[in-house]
C-alpha cells in the first residue's frame, strides 16, 4: 500500500484559525493526507496566518524563510499560505517568496484539495475570493476521527463594525451566520466523537442572526438554547462578543441555560469616550459598565475578561486614567492588553503615533492592575467547589488536569479521572496562572 502524505499545519492568532486549521486537515484528509508535527517529515506545509499583530506578514516572510531549506531538500514539498495574510497580500506572497506553491484565504479554503493538486501539476494557485457558497458545506469530508473533550464550532464569520483599529472585516469580510440546521449537525457530530464542551466562535459571535429550520432568523441566545438540548454536551461558551449585540434573550441564557458557562470575553478597548469615539466603537463607557451589571444580575459569578489598546492615537494621561478607572469598576478575571500598532488601510492608520516610552510605561501600568485582578479572583476560589472537564494528565504523578466552569486552568492531584470526565473538585491553592485542587 501506498504510504500516506503529510500534512503539517502552523497555526497563528485566534481560536477561529484553530478551528479552520482542523477543516483544513480534515479536507486534505479527504486527499489521502495525514497529519504531522514535523515540519521536517511533511509533503505539505501550511501556514495558516493572523493579521492582527503588529508586522505579520513580515513574520509569515521570516518562517517561510526557515523552511526554505526544507524546500531545497525536497523539491517536491508544497507551502501554502493560509489565513487574513494571505488574503491581506494575496499574490505578493508568490511575488516575495518564490518556496510558496498556493495562497488560500479563510473564505476559500474548501478548494484547498484541488489548488494542491493544481500546485503539483506545477501551477502556483491564489485564491482570496469571497465566494458566495458556504465553505464549510463544500469541505471534502475526510474520516470521522475521535475528538478531544473541548472543541471550536465557528457560527460566524467576519464584522460589520469597522472598527479604526482592525482589520477584520478587510480579511473576513462582511457579518455571516452559518444556518442552524447545519451547525446543530457538526455539533451533534462532535458530541458523538468524544467532545464535551463547544466554544462558539465568531469574530462578532453576538452579532449571530442564522437562519432557523423554522424559517426566522435565530439570535445566538435562541441558538445557546437549542444546543443546550443535546444529550452528551455538557458545557457551551462563546466569543469574541462585541458590547452593542449583547441581547436581551442572550443575557437571559445566562440566567437560565444551565450548560451555558458562567465566564464572558467582552472587549471594551478602552475606558475614554473620546478614544472609544476615535475608535468607531459606538458605544460609551457607561453603556458598558450598565451592560456589566445586566450580565452579573443575571449571573452573579460570571467571570470577566476583555481586550484593551493602550496608546490609541490621540489617547492622553487622562483618556488612559479613564480605562483604569473602567478596570477598577469591572474587577476583571483576566485581559489581553495590547500596545496600538498600526494597520495597514484601517482609519486610524493615518493617524500620529504616542512614543514607545508613553505605549510602553501605559501597558505596562494596566497589566500590574489586571494581573492584581486576576490574583485576586484565583485566590476568591480557594476553598470553593467547582466543575472540572478533565483534558489531560498533568506533569505529577496521579494528577489531571482541566478547566473549571470559569475557565481556570485547574491541576487536580491523586485523580483517577480520565479526559471527558466532568468531576468535581475542591480548590487548594492558587498559582499565578492555575488553581491547584482535590478531588470531593
Amino acid at each position: 500500500m501506498t504510504a500516506p502524505k503529510k500534512l503539517f499545519i502552523k497555526t497563528y492568532g485566534c481560536q477561529m484559525n484553530v478551528y479552520d486549521s482542523e477543516r483544513m486537515a480534515e479536507a486534505m484528509g479527504a486527499n489521502g493526507y495525514v497529519t504531522t508535527d514535523r515540519a521536517d517529515d511533511a509533503d505539505m506545509i501550511l501556514l495558516n496566518t493572523c493579521h492582527i499583530r503588529e508586522k505579520a506578514a513580515e513574520k509569515v516572510y521570516s518562517e517561510l524563510g526557515r523552511l526554505r531549506p526544507l524546500k531545497d531538500a525536497n523539491p517536491d514539498l508544497k507551502i501554502g499560505i493560509a489565513g487574513c495574510v494571505a488574503q491581506a497580500e494575496g499574490e505578493e506572497i508568490l511575488r516575495r517568496a518564490p518556496v510558496v506553491d498556493l495562497v488560500v484565504g479563510p473564505q476559500t479554503y474548501h478548494r484547498l484539495p484541488e489548488m494542491e493538486q493544481a500546485a503539483r501539476a506545477g501551477a502556483r494557485p491564489v485564491d482570496t475570493d469571497f465566494p458566495e457558497e458556504d465553505k464549510f458545506e463544500r469541505l471534502p469530508k475526510g474520516p470521522r476521527a475521535s475528538r478531544g473533550p473541548t472543541a471550536f464550532l465557528t457560527v460566524q464569520e467576519g464584522c460589520d463594525k469597522f472598527c479604526a483599529f482592525c482589520v477584520v472585516p478587510y480579511t473576513r469580510g462582511a457579518e455571516v451566520s452559518r444556518p442552524v440546521e447545519r451547525l446543530l449537525r457538526e455539533a451533534r457530530d462532535l458530541v458523538e466523537r468524544g467532545v464535551r464542551e463547544l466554544t462558539l466562535l465568531g469574530q462578532n459571535v453576538n452579532g449571530y442572526h442564522g437562519e432557523g429550520p423554522d424559517g426566522e432568523v435565530w439570535t445566538l441566545g435562541r441558538l445557546v438554547r437549542a444546543l443546550a438540548e443535546i444529550d452528551g454536551l455538557w458545557r457551551i461558551r462563546y466569543t469574541t462578543s462585541h458590547p452593542n449585540d449583547m441581547t436581551d434573550d442572550l443575557i437571559a441564557a445566562h440566567a437560565e441555560v444551565e450548560k451555558l458557562m458562567p465566564y464572558l470575553h467582552l472587549p471594551v478597548q478602552s475606558g475614554s469616550d473620546r478614544v472609544l469615539k476615535g475608535m468607531n466603537r459606538k458605544h460609551k463607557a457607561a453603556d458598558y459598565l450598565a451592560l456589566i451589571e445586566r450580565l452579573r444580575a443575571a449571573r452573579p459569578d460570571l467571570a470577566l475578561s476583555g481586550d484593551f489598546i493602550v496608546g490609541f492615537p490621540g489617547e492622553t494621561e487622562e483618556d488612559f486614567q479613564d480605562t483604569l478607572s473602567l478596570v477598577r469598576a469591572v474587577g476583571y478575571h483576566s485581559a489581553f492588553t495590547f500596545k496600538y500598532s498600526a494597520r495597514p488601510g484601517t482609519p486610524a492608520a493615518e493617524r500620529p503615533v504616542l512614543p514607545d516610552s508613553v505605549l510602553d510605561d501605559r501597558l505596562y501600568r494596566l497589566q500590574a492592575l489586571i494581573t492584581e485582578q486576576q490574583r485576586a479572583a484565583q485566590e476568591a476560589m480557594v476553598g470553593r467547589e467547582v466543575g472540572v472537564l478533565i483534558e489531560k494528565t498533568g506533569r505529577l504523578p496521579g494528577q489531571m488536569v482541566g478547566k473549571s466552569d470559569h475557565l481556570h486552568a485547574v491541576h487536580v492531584s491523586n485523580c483517577d479521572a480520565k479526559p471527558g470526565d466532568l468531576v468535581r473538585v475542591r480548590i487548594t491553592g492558587s498559582a499565578p496562572n492555575s488553581l491547584a485542587a482535590e478531588r470531593v
